[in-house]
Parts: C-alpha cells; structure tokens; sequence
C-alpha cells in the first residue's frame, strides 16, 4: 500500500516547500529581531551607566570649580582643600563607572550569531536533503 505522500503530485510537492520556505524564513527573520533586541538593549543599559558615570564626572567638574572659587575667595586651606577632594573623589569614582561600562560596549558582540548558526544548520540540511 502507497504512502499519502507518494500520491501528491509535484505541483503540491513545490508547493508545500515553498509553504515551508517561507515560514522558515519568516522564523530566521523573528530569531534574528529577537537576538538583535536583546543585544541592543543590553547596549541601551550600558550606555545608560555610561551616562550616569559622565553625570558624576560633570558634577565632580562642578565641585572643582567650587574649590576654585572658595580658593580664590578666601585663600584658605581648610575649605577649598575639603571641597577639592571632594571633587577628586567625585570624579575618579565618575570615571570608573564610565570607563568600566564603555568596556563592556565594546566587548559586546552586535552579530546575530544565533541566527547565522540556525542559517548555516538550514542550509547544510538543505543541501544534504537535494542530494
């Protein structure tokens, strides 16, 4: 006894695998949305410690140039020098963030490497099933 798939002509035979062809591109094509969002919102995170590391550099700035002024104001030791620490502080605390979350931006990888590997399995079993 013949299998059903025996009796489908070639017509619904390439229709079938243009059916199939076209969902499977349409599956790569959400991997490759999902894998992409994924990558750009991790960068979005580090890009928004990046951010916040140059907000605290920006206000270390500004207590600097708070010192500056006591210094110039008052040529003091005691107030200027407890505001330039301060600022010192605030600045090498600032870059450090910055600098360990522009890092990690760089080391991130923006390729799509799940969806090419699912692209090259595809492609191998397609070759494999023509031959």
């Amino acid at each position: 006894m013949r299998d059903r798939d025996d009796e489908r002509s070639l017509g619904d035979l390439f229709a079938e695998l243009s059916r199939e062809t076209s969902t499977l591109i349409r599956k790569e094509v959400e991997l490759a949305t999902t894998e992409m969002t994924a990558k750009l919102k991790h960068a979005g995170t580090q890009s928004g410690i990046a951010a916040a590391g140059g907000a605290l550099m920006h206000a270390g700035l500004l207590v600097l140039l708070a010192a500056i002024v006591i210094l110039l104001a008052q040529l003091g030791v005691t107030a200027w020098l407890s505001a330039l620490i301060v600022a010192i502080a605030v600045m090498v605390v600032g870059y450090a963030i910055a600098s360990g979350a522009l890092s990690k931006l760089r080391k991130t990888s923006y390729t799509p490497t799940q969806t090419m590997e699912t692209l090259k399995e595809t492609t191998s079993w397609t070759t494999r099933t023509k031959a």
